[in-house]
């Protein structure tokens, strides 16, 4: 007997329609949540300030941040990039417990870390010495993507309650006042970092800095070899910034050079003849008020037209 055309047509669209619907299936939810922060520590900085670092949490797809506690009430929420923050506000001379958790964009939260306490140091309003700069600051590489950091204690007029290192003008780690080391970590292979460390005080007086160190990780195995502009320096004048500095050996003459300002682009600078021989200047003006604070990098480009690596930073402040 011979199947009616409509029949026979509707069995395909319903044949057709399933196989649709079996492909387009939706990914399977996430409900894996990410491992507990490790490695917390909590220091005291002040009479009103406490450091917490952690190491990053893994979670099967990815961590989106952190949430720091404080006798278990959320204190503060982080991006995954941020392994550290100072908790402010803090009473003097008392004693606080603090743990970290992570959590994915699935919302899914992490187990909270090992609680750590510290306690925050007496208040002294009346001081307002500031330490003296630490000194003899040396840098060896740990790996591709870690530094270990030492130094001569600094002085004061009551006591020394941290150091803070800082890679060009922004602060990666804390460490205890009676510390003359720190590691740092989360570095990258083949690239160029500087560094300064700064002592404080239970009042939140900051040093000077430390004179600069600087340093280059090892370049991951199989790439070439870097490329960054070397010996950097940048100087204000009034109203302008003039740079110096050594374009890398590339094989070939290097005509152009990008000019980054806080990790951001700020202008290609472009020789209109054969570059200079040796080292190479260049000066553009500045409208802000004094005292602002800028990061300078560089980076050249290769004669195959790709940019090579990025110079050790430098801080010139606007005068």
């Amino acid at each position: 007997m011979q199947r009616p055309l409509a029949a026979s047509l509707l069995v395909i669209l319903t044949v057709a329609l399933s196989a649709c619907s079996g492909a387009a299936e939706p990914p399977p939810k996430d409900t894996r949540a990410p491992t507990a922060p490790t490695g917390v520590t909590a220091t005291a900085g002040s009479a009103t300030t406490v450091h917490v670092m952690w190491s990053a949490a893994t979670d099967d797809r990815a961590v989106t941040g952190y949430v720091v506690y404080r006798e278990g009430r959320q204190v503060k929420e982080l991006p995954a990039t941020t392994l550290m923050t100072d908790i402010v506000g803090l009473a003097p001379a008392a004693r606080h417990a603090f743990t970290v958790r992570a959590h994915d964009a699935a919302g899914n939260i992490s187990p909270p870390s090992a609680t750590v306490a510290a306690t925050t140091l007496p208040a002294d309003a009346e001081d307002r010495t500031p330490p003296t700069a630490p000194r003899a600051l040396r840098v060896t590489a740990d790996g591709s993507r870690a530094a270990t950091l030492t130094w001569t204690p600094s002085r004061d007029d009551t006591r020394v309650t941290a150091y803070d290192v800082y890679q060009a003008d922004t602060r990666v780690h804390t460490a205890p006042g009676a510390a003359t080391t720190a590691r740092v970590t989360g570095l990258r292979p083949g690239t160029a970092y500087a560094f300064t460390v700064r002592a404080r005080d239970a009042a939140e007086n900051s040093s000077p800095d430390s004179p600069r160190v600087e340093l280059t990780t090892a370049s991951a195995p199989g790439a070439p070899p870097n490329t960054a502009p070397e010996n950097l320096t940048a100087t204000a004048t009034k109203g302008e910034i003039t740079l110096n500095w050594t374009p890398p050996d590339t094989g070939g003459p290097v005509t152009h050079h990008e000019l980054h300002l806080d990790g951001r682009f700020t202008t290609t600078i472009v020789w209109g003849t054969t570059p200079p021989p040796g080292r190479a200047t260049y000066a553009f003006p500045v409208q802000d008020p004094p005292g602002t604070r800028y990061t300078v990098t560089l980076r050249a480009r290769l004669p195959d037209g790709t940019w090579g690596d990025f110079s050790a930073p430098r801080v010139v402040v606007v005068r």
